[in-house]
C-alpha cells in the first residue's frame, strides 16, 4: 500500500537517513526500531510526505507521493494518519471539538464528521469523556485522544511515532488493543518504539535502523534465529567450578561461551535444548546446583547485537 524506496535525507553534509526502504501492507504492523538519533522520526516524516527526501521516492498504491499540495497529492495524503511523538491536541477544547477540528481539516463535515468523531472516541475508550477538556485528562487519556485525532478521517495507513511514551500500564494495554483492532480492520500500520516487548507483541515485521541506515528486517522469529546465541543459562553453584570443569563445558556441542560469575556460571547456548547436557556434565563433575535460570534470546538481544550497547543522546 505504501512503499518507500532508497530514501535519503541530508542536512548540509550530515546524512540523517541513508537508503531506507520500507513497505506497508494492509492488515500488518511494521515496527521501526533504532537508538536515539538513528533517524526514525525523520523517516516517519518522509513516509507521510511532511519532509521531502533528498533522494529516493514514495508510492501509495503505485502513485507517487510527495510534499506537493496539488489536488492529487492532497487526496493521497488524506489516506494517511500520523500519531506524532509529541501530543498534538488542544487542551482547552473538548475531546469532541478536538476531533471535529481535525476531521474538518481533512475535509469532513456534517453527519459524516459526527459519525467519525463518535467512532474514533469509542475506539480509544473516551466516549464517556467526549465533552471534557484534555486539560482534565490523565497522560494516558491524552495519548489515546492523540491517536483518535489521527483516526478521525478513517485513513488506510497509520504511522505511530512512539505513542506509549510516559503512559501507565493500563493505558498502554488499551493502546495495544486499539492497534490490534486497526490491524484486524485491514489498516496498514507503522509503529516506532524503544520498547522491545511492544514490538515483540505487536509487530508482524520489524525494521531496525542505526546511524540512518537499515541494518535488519524480518519477523521477530527470523531476526532472533539470526543470532549465534539463542539461549542463556544462569547457574547458581554452592562453590566455584574448577577451571577444568569450565574448559570441559566450553567443549560441549552447542555451548558458545562459559563465564564464571560471583555465584556460579553464565552459559551461552546455540539452543536451549543443550541445557540438559550442561546440567548433566556439572552434576557428574561434582558441582551442586542451587538455582537454574534459563532465558531464550529475544528482540532486545538482536537490537543490542546490531546497534551496540553504547549510550546514545
Amino acid at each position: 500500500m505504501l512503499e518507500a524506496r532508497e530514501l535519503h535525507k541530508t542536512y548540509g553534509e550530515r546524512a540523517v537517513v541513508s537508503g531506507m526502504s520500507i513497505r506497508l501492507v494492509p492488515g500488518q504492523i511494521v515496527g521501526l526500531l533504532g537508538p536515539n538519533g538513528a533517524g526514525k522520526s525523520t523517516t516517519v516524516s518522509m513516509l507521510c510526505a511532511l519532509v521531502a527526501p533528498s533522494s529516493g521516492g514514495l508510492q501509495l498504491d503505485g502513485q507517487p507521493l510527495d510534499t506537493g499540495s496539488t489536488g492529487g497529492q492532497t487526496t493521497l495524503k488524506r489516506r494517511i494518519g500520523l500519531v506524532p511523538q509529541d501530543l498534538a491536541i488542544y487542551e482547552d477544547l473538548s475531546a469532541t471539538h478536538n476531533l471535529q477540528l481535525f476531521g474538518a481539516l481533512y475535509g469532513l463535515s456534517g453527519a459524516k464528521l459526527e459519525a467519525r468523531v463518535t467512532a474514533a472516541l469509542e475506539l480509544v475508550g473516551l466516549a464517556d469523556r467526549a465533552l471534557d477538556k484534555p486539560a482534565t485528562f490523565s497522560g494516558g487519556m491524552k495519548r489515546r485522544l492523540n491517536i483518535a485525532c489521527a483516526l478521525v478521517h478513517d485513513p488506510d495507513i497509520l504511522l505511530f511515532d512512539e505513542p506509549t511514551v510516559g503512559v501507565d500500564p493500563q493505558s498502554r494495554n488499551a493502546i495495544f488493543d486499539n492497534l490490534e483492532a486497526l490491524r484486524r480492520s485491514g489498516k496498514a500500520l507503522l509503529y516506532t518504539t524503544h520498547y522491545m516487548e511492544e514490538a515483540e507483541r505487536l509487530c508482524d515485521r520489524v525494521v531496525i535502523m542505526d546511524h540512518g541506515r537499515q541494518v535488519a528486517e524480518g519477523t521477530v522469529e527470523a531476526l532472533v534465529r539470526s543470532l549465534p546465541v539463542q539461549a542463556m543459562l544462569d547457574l547458581g553453584l554452592d562453590s566455584a567450578a574448577p577451571a577444568a570443569t569450565l574448559d570441559a563445558l566450553r567443549r560441549l556441542p552447542g555451548v558458545t561461551r562459559v563465564e564464571a560469575t560471583a555465584g556460579g556460571l553464565h552459559v551461552s547456548l546455540v539452543d536451549l535444548a543443550q541445557a540438559g547436557t550442561v546440567l548433566d556434565h556439572l552434576t557428574r563433575a561434582g558441582s551442586t546446583l542451587r538455582s537454574v535460570h534459563s532465558q531464550r534470546a529475544g528482540l532486545e538481544d538482536v537490537f543490542l547485537a546490531l546497534t551496540g550497547r553504547q549510550l546514545r543522546d
